[in-house]
């Protein structure tokens, strides 16, 4: 039986997976949640060779907070040597992330599996998913 850590928050969970810190953003994610999430983002994302992969496939509900969470994750490890990923397959989260430009410099995988073999394979720098 496989145990996994309990969530940080209750938007939240936190876990190592092949040497990258998951992310895993879950339920509603508004600016209440975000208020919640911000601290544990920025000490995912405070070594200049963090490698993080935010999960969104448990979200219900994403509003603006959440993009910026997104911004926010990009904008600390864009100068680094590590790496960040993003795991999306909700249509209408895409669709914000599609009008918002955030697609483009943050490409979405389908599935934390793709992600992680994309962080694997390519620098950070390199495009995503077709």
């Amino acid at each position: 039986m496989r145990y996994e850590p309990a969530p940080l928050t209750r938007h939240l969970r936190v876990r190592q997976v092949r040497g990258h810190t998951v992310l895993e953003f879950r339920g509603e994610i508004d600016i209440a949640a975000a208020a919640e999430m911000v601290p544990h983002l920025d000490m995912a994302t405070a070594e200049p060779d963090a490698r993080v992969v935010i999960d969104l496939t448990r979200v219900e509900f994403f509003d603006c907070s959440g993009l910026r969470l997104l911004y926010r994750a990009r904008h600390r490890t864009a100068d680094g040597t590590g790496g960040l990923h993003l795991v999306c397959a909700h249509p209408l989260i895409l669709r914000m992330l599609r009008i918002t430009g955030l697609s483009r410099l943050l490409p979405p995988w389908p599935t934390l599996d793709d992600a992680m073999d994309a962080a694997s394979e390519q620098p950070e720098s390199a495009s995503g998913p077709a």
